[in-house]
């Protein structure tokens, strides 16, 4: 796996690739190897106009990245509350869904949510959601297994009766509103991710911002947050406004964007980059920032080793102790005080020989180092 570098794109390829889909920085470490992505919008309830657009850049994006794109988005003649059905994407998708195994599954390195929106906002389980039983399964074993998932603005509004989906694509958050489209700032929390390294620090857009059932920070690693105070919010208003976000997730990798409603992002040469960050750290090609750790995730490997001795049982009550007050420090914007105690509880977690338990310590001190100004 690489680190993430940005660079201007060169060459007559990239000049082209480029152009087509507005990217202006791409990274520079993309996978060695082609693979191959699926880009979902299949769509039993409102249709997002952006999917199209979607479609068109992950592909223009794939032809400069090295990685090629599989399509489910089929047309819908049924129609919905909102009095139509759903065209999809006829001339590009597959014949038949894809969601047939984990194993069928694995041949995507990640697989694009674009806004599949259900209509299974008032988690009717007897109405239709966009996976099946069985479809649903083989995604679960699909990120069980290592896999990718991205999920755009819409992504959280589907399958609203389905707990695990809902987890998988932001600590149990689902779209529950939002105001009228209006120009908006968004503040980058965790700038050294390979999907926010090339934002600025603020980020206005204009965008239909979404307001969530539930704050999903305790369970996510925050990557952008919308400052409230610079547009309307309305009566769902979140206060702590988390937009962006990523996790590793059951074994897999999540990473969702809540922006991207517009059809103009996706030939936003900064959102382009943005989303080709999340679309390669998913796919386990780019690392950095942290890798999308979390303090909860981390305490969850403590918690979970079996001990066995008191000299154990002393350094797993040691390590647990650094983290709370390295989580503490953190959260409190002390981020210098966080890694040094963070630095303690990495030789602590040594005596207890988990490479995993050390390794994501390690994140830990690579995320709280990249806040450090």
């Amino acid at each position: 796996m690489k680190h993430h570098a940005w660079r201007l794109a060169t060459g007559l390829t990239a000049a082209a690739s480029a152009l087509a889909v507005g990217v202006a920085a791409v990274p520079a470490s993309a996978a060695d190897d082609e693979y191959k992505v699926l880009v979902v919008g299949e769509t039993l309830g409102f249709r997002h106009s952006h999917i199209d657009e979607t479609t068109e850049a992950v592909i223009a994006i794939g032809e400069e990245r090295g990685f090629t794109v599989d399509v489910w988005d089929p047309p819908n003649d049924s129609a919905g509350w909102w009095g139509s059905g759903s065209p999809g994407q006829p001339d590009l998708t597959m014949d038949s869904t894809p969601f047939t195994s984990a194993e069928d599954l694995a041949q995507y390195a990640t697989i694009i949510f674009a806004s599949p929106v259900d209509g299974t906002n008032d988690q009717d389980p007897a109405r239709p959601r966009l996976l099946d039983d069985s479809e649903l399964a083989a995604l679960q074993g699909y990120i069980r297994a290592g896999g990718g998932y991205v999920g755009l603005h819409a992504a959280t509004d589907t399958m609203h009766a389905v707990p695990w989906y809902s987890e998988l694509s932001g600590g149990s958050a689902r779209f529950k509103s939002h105001p009228a489209q209006q120009t908006a700032t968004m503040r980058v929390e965790s700038p050294g991710h390979p999907s926010t390294e090339m934002l600025p620090a603020e980020w206005t857009r204009f965008d239909e911002w979404y307001n969530f059932t539930s704050n999903p920070r305790e369970d996510v690693h925050v990557l952008i947050t919308l400052d409230e105070s610079t547009y309307d919010p309305g009566r769902d208003a979140m206060g702590d406004h988390p937009l962006a976000w990523c996790q590793n997730f059951e074994g897999g990798r999540s990473w969702y964007e809540g922006a991207g409603h517009v059809d103009s992002s996706y030939s936003d040469p900064l959102f382009l980059a943005h989303l080709t960050g999340g679309i390669e750290w998913t796919a386990g090609k780019v690392s950095g920032g942290g890798d999308c750790v979390t303090f909860k995730e981390v305490d969850g490997i403590v918690t979970s080793l079996s001990t066995g001795s008191n000299r154990a049982e002393k350094l797993s009550a040691d390590v647990s102790g650094y983290l709370d007050r390295a989580e503490t420090a953190a959260d409190a914007g002390e981020h210098a005080a966080a890694i040094k105690i963070l630095q303690q509880a990495k030789g602590k977690a040594h005596g207890l020989q988990d490479a995993t338990l050390v390794a994501k310590i390690a994140d830990l001190i690579e995320w709280q180092q990249t806040l450090v100004f």
